[in-house]
């Protein structure tokens, strides 16, 4: 068969979209290059409080974090930071993701007014890093209005793949009217992608039934097997029906009915008789009616497959919402859009199991991490906005531990009270900037610029003297100051048995790399911070030619 090969990719494109978005502290946003040190660096996560029960310091990564700092940074340290990434990376079963909508209706506790390159930006390259942390069966769910999420599809496309697209949920987030506007809309959009659909699922949980849906089962003809709910015994004739699905039935009466016009019955004729003989088909009290198919509720109690819209007076409204924030917290205004605790327990519950790591990257009031505690799975909130931290998160989480939130899912899920989180703060840059020439910032030389010259270049920070890093057998030196010959040979003659060595210092001996070499074999020297930023750069540009390649790797396609 004659194939032709072709190549490329649909795509949306938009102003820099190559760039990276740089979000700066005075909430002003730049586009830089990727290999920018002010994207590509990786901070540390400094420990601010702990609440409740936490683990130790040395196992400080497997606790729930709420990270103090901007979003990129947050992921990228869970990312690239060894102890981190060992409890993060390919682990993550949830992501939730709220982020500003763009509809350049500014509200008090974010900066809405984003344009829209800006806001595709800024959502790619978190999407990019929390693809990193989710585990196969995990999911992504963002919530939006209608203003970016066409654009949005587009972009999570290229990020998990078209065939990882699960499904696109209606939130009914209002049951009122708005009569000053054209339409009112009442809605909000969950978009949901999996980082493999097959398995997510053959993971993802079913929605128990509710009360009202159980009460459509009763037991009108004392069944032994118990309660059912009757079904049409007919379908649409549609094509592909077999013409074996058309014949005559004759009732108990007698009478005889044929299916509806435009419909034929759902099984063969044989098929129907056993199905009959089981007890299955409901003639109605007088057995005179159109034969009906009897659905036990001992055969649905597992649960119910989740439909793509729901409604108000399943999962809350904003209304909802806020009027849960005001419970807790009577005396500040509550966000303009909160999320009802009980919609977000609803994804959780669908998403991941007990156990699991929830993910919620804009973190706002806390509602993410309140329920997901709740609910007893690990989570990770970060929020940018110290106030936001300080007035509505951390006091929310507080009482969460403490058992004093007796409001949203509480009752549902049966919390009293328990477990504890880690306040951890985003570290600044280690480099500052002046006249276009990056050097060492001053608390990065004051005592951190051993740990911190360790994440970039991905080793384990384990001080053990002379060394303070290792990563397989190669240990990581750093000295904040002249690196000489005789500094370097004392150095090598510390490393044990096939071990090699990363020697990094502020100033370096010409003369000394040859040496190392000598002494240590597939050992190196680097100059900091020079070393480094070079390093950013060519980090990108192996990342950009594994890009290129797969999005130029031929098809073939059957002519």
């Amino acid at each position: 068969m004659r194939t032709e090969k072709y190549s490329g990719r649909l795509e949306l494109t938009w102003t820099n979209k190559h760039h990276r978005l740089l979000a700066r502290r005075d909430e002003g946003y730049e586009w830089v290059p990727p290999h920018d040190y002010r994207v590509s660096e990786v901070r540390l996560l400094r420990d601010a409080a702990l609440v409740g029960r936490t683990e130790t310091d040395e196992s400080r990564s497997s606790d729930n974090l709420l990270i103090r700092g901007d979003a990129l940074n947050a992921l990228v340290s869970l990312s690239e930071l060894p102890a981190f990434g060992a409890e993060y990376v390919g682990r993550v079963r949830l992501a939730y993701i709220d982020p500003p909508f763009n509809t350049g209706q500014a509200f008090e506790n974010y900066d809405d007014n984003l344009e829209h390159s800006v806001w595709l930006t800024m959502i790619r390259d978190r999407l990019v890093q929390i693809r990193r942390l989710l585990s196969e069966d995990g999911s992504v769910w963002l919530h939006l209005d209608d203003t970016q999420m066409h654009r949005a599809r587009c972009v999570l496309d290229e990020v998990f793949g078209s065939s990882n697209f699960v499904a696109n949920v209606i939130w009914q987030k209002t049951h009122t009217r708005e009569n000053r506007t054209d339409i009112s809309i009442g809605h909000d959009n969950l978009i949901v992608y999996a980082a493999d659909k097959p398995l997510w699922k053959k993971a993802r949980n079913l929605l128990p039934p509710s009360e009202a849906q159980r009460s459509r089962y009763s037991n009108p003809d004392d069944d032994p097997r118990g309660d059912w709910a009757s079904l049409p015994v007919h379908a649409k004739a549609a094509k592909g029906r077999r013409t074996e699905q058309f014949f005559s039935i004759t009732l108990p009466t007698g009478r005889k009915v044929e299916p509806p016009p435009g419909r034929c019955w759902l099984f063969v004729r044989e098929r129907y008789e056993e199905v009959v003989v089981d007890g299955r088909i409901w003639f109605g009290e007088d057995g005179d009616s159109m034969p009906r198919l009897k659905k036990f509720w001992s055969e649905v109690q597992q649960g119910l497959v989740p439909t793509s819209i729901w409604p108000h007076d399943e999962v809350g409204t904003t209304g909802t919402a806020k009027a849960e924030i005001l419970s807790l917290f009577p005396d500040l205004t509550p966000f303009s859009t909160p999320k009802p605790e009980a919609l977000i327990e609803r994804i959780i519950h669908i998403g991941s199991n007990p156990g699991d790591i929830v993910l919620d990257c804009f973190l706002g009031s806390g509602t993410t991490a309140a329920v997901a505690h709740k609910m007893g799975r690990r989570w990770v909130g970060v929020e940018w906005r110290e106030d936001t931290v300080r007035d509505f998160a951390m006091p929310r989480l507080k009482k969460v531990v403490d058992g004093e939130d007796s409001g949203g899912v509480t009752d549902l899920t049966g919390w009293t009270g328990g477990g504890g989180f880690r306040v951890v703060d985003v570290a600044p840059s280690m480099f500052e900037e002046s006249d276009g020439v990056v050097y060492l910032s001053d608390w990065a030389v004051n005592g951190a610029l051993a740990e911190a010259t360790a994440a970039q270049l991905g080793f384990a920070y384990a001080p053990d003297h002379p060394f303070v890093g290792r990563k397989g057998r190669s240990r990581l030196a750093v000295l904040d100051g002249h690196l000489s010959g005789a500094v370097a040979d004392l150095l090598a003659a510390a490393l044990g048995p096939r071990e090699t060595l990363v020697i990094c210092g502020t100033s370096v001996d010409p003369e000394v790399k040859e040496r190392i070499q000598a002494a240590a074999p597939g050992s190196a020297i680097r100059k900091i911070p020079a070393s480094i930023l070079t390093q950013y750069r060519l980090n990108y540009r192996e990342r950009r030619q594994r890009e290129l390649a797969r999005i130029e790797a031929p098809e073939e396609v059957p002519a």
